[in-house]
């Protein structure tokens, strides 16, 4: 017992000195709450109150140690690297006072079964009481073990949509063993499986793994009364999407508010660099200064932009802009408390008093901060983006590997701090969003493709046409009214 509790001592001293340093932690749930104090005096409707933000340019202390601007020294040599900087990089510099580095959610790094209680709490979103026990309960019914569950879609969160009958559940779980968790669910569901069920739960594992993003979905599923589609993944695959944007289907779902039933730290640690990730693309897609709601929708934009379906008639064409303009809330508590934590990213005016189309932000665009944020994206979308580049600009397959070959242990030893090839591609001002854009679309549109013939197979004929129609009906149905909440 004294060995395992001396071992288990430099795991949380180094949690903690990565804690301080690094700012991981976000406000408890208790400083979640919407700041009340000026209520009396808002212009705008009490939904839209702020999760309490500390604004740097204006009220906050530093309470970090401190990041020092670029030197001298880095300037220079980013300038002999051809990189010119924008005329903002000193028109708005006093506003930037970078004094916390940015955070770094990595769980190759960090023993995350010793992560403080309050990590992540910006996760947790709140819903009808009813509802949340419904679901918890529903939970019960499956007696094969769940790490992680969360709920999703216009049936959990509003979505403004009107339909005289309730809209079905999405659920998606996380399980350890793949193919055991299916043998236990066959034994007592083998009713919410199609014909493949029939072939045991071999075969369900490998459909489930190896075709598509690695999900296998059962739908039109009723469960105390309540009508389910649920999604089963294997923890790893899922740990993976959410760290590394491998196929982004479902670290995309998780940009958007979700309701978490069952938690995992494992998979909240992944999600807060998910969620952070998302971050950082929107600011590579966005302009100097932007509003806070486009800023949301930016960001819930980009698991639709090489989604198939986007492009048929088999989904809503207003559907970002429907979930953002009617989870503004949950969008800022969301993602507020992670804008405090990048030095380059700042509140203009005050987030308090003002609605989401009215807050306005801004980035800095010096190229030496972007291509830091550069070398921060996830690694299988940054391979690709920086893949693209190469082939753009015809770089030598030798020098591309000089260019940014950087190892494990140096990135640990000196951070993930953009080079000059990164530097070259944040300078790319007219073409970075752009080639961002089909780094997305190249990373979502096969295996959301492939998923969805997968859920012919999975799902079963006769559901599968019935689900179709039922998206056609809503495809319809949006197409004969305007668009709303666009930002």
């Amino acid at each position: 017992m004294a060995l395992g509790i001396s071992a288990a001592r430099p795991a949380a001293r180094l949690l903690a000195a990565s804690v301080l340093r690094y700012g991981l932690l976000v406000p408890a749930p208790g400083c979640l709450a919407f700041n009340k104090s000026n209520s009396s005096s808002s212009s705008y409707p009490e939904k839209y109150h702020h999760p309490q933000i500390h604004r740097r340019n204006l009220v906050s202390t530093p309470t970090y140690p401190q990041e020092k601007p670029p030197s001298s020294s880095s300037s220079s040599s980013s300038s002999s690297s051809s990189v010119t900087p924008t005329s903002s990089d000193t028109a708005n510099n006093s506003l930037f006072t970078y004094e916390t580095q940015e955070p770094v959610y990595d769980s190759s790094k960090y023993d995350y079964r010793t992560l403080p209680q309050s990590f992540g709490a910006n996760q947790y979103m709140s819903i009808n009481d009813d509802l949340r026990r419904s679901l918890r309960h529903l939970l019960w019914e499956f007696k094969a073990p769940i790490r992680y569950a969360f709920a999703y879609g216009s049936g959990v969160f509003s979505q403004g949509t009107s339909s005289k009958d309730k809209p079905m559940v999405d659920l998606i779980f996380g399980v350890t063993y793949t193919q055991h968790w299916h043998s236990l669910n066959l034994t007592e569901h083998r009713d919410h499986y199609s014909f493949l069920g029939k072939m045991g739960s071999g075969v369900v594992a490998k459909v489930q793994d190896g075709f598509g993003a690695g999900v296998y979905f059962n739908t039109y599923v009723e469960v105390n009364g309540m009508m389910i589609k649920y999604g089963v993944v294997n923890l790893d695959t899922f740990c993976r999407d959410l760290a590394d944007w491998e196929t982004l289907y479902l670290a995309g779902r998780m940009h958007k508010p979700v309701k978490i039933l069952r938690d995992d730290a494992r998979v909240r640690l992944a999600n807060q660099a998910n969620l952070l990730s998302a971050l950082r693309v929107a600011l590579l897609l966005l302009p100097e200064e932007f509003t806070e709601q486009q800023l949301y929708h930016t960001i819930a934009g980009i698991s639709y932009l090489g989604d198939p379906r986007m492009n048929l008639f088999t989904e809503n064409p207003h559907k970002v802009a429907n979930i953002v303009s009617n989870q503004l809330p949950n969008f800022r508590s969301l993602y507020a408390p992670l804008v405090d934590t990048l030095p380059n990213l700042v509140f203009k005016n005050d987030p308090h008093a003002n609605a989401p189309k009215d807050t306005v932000l801004l980035q800095d665009m010096d190229v030496v901060r972007r291509g830091n944020m550069v070398r921060r994206l996830p690694k299988a979308f940054r391979k690709r983006l920086y893949f693209q580049y190469q082939r753009k600009w015809q770089i030598p397959q030798l020098e591309f590997e000089k260019l940014v070959g950087t190892s494990e242990e140096q990135e640990m030893m000196e951070g993930r701090q953009g080079g000059e090839f990164e530097q070259r591609i944040a300078a790319d001002m007219e073409n970075i969003r752009k080639e961002v854009k089909n780094v997305i679309k190249g990373t979502i549109n096969w295996p959301s493709t492939s998923q969805s013939f997968k859920g012919f197979f999975t799902t079963g004929f006769v559901k599968t046409w019935r689900y179709l129609g039922e998206k056609i009906k809503k495809w319809r149905t949006a197409k004969k009214s305007p668009e709303a909440g666009k930002p």
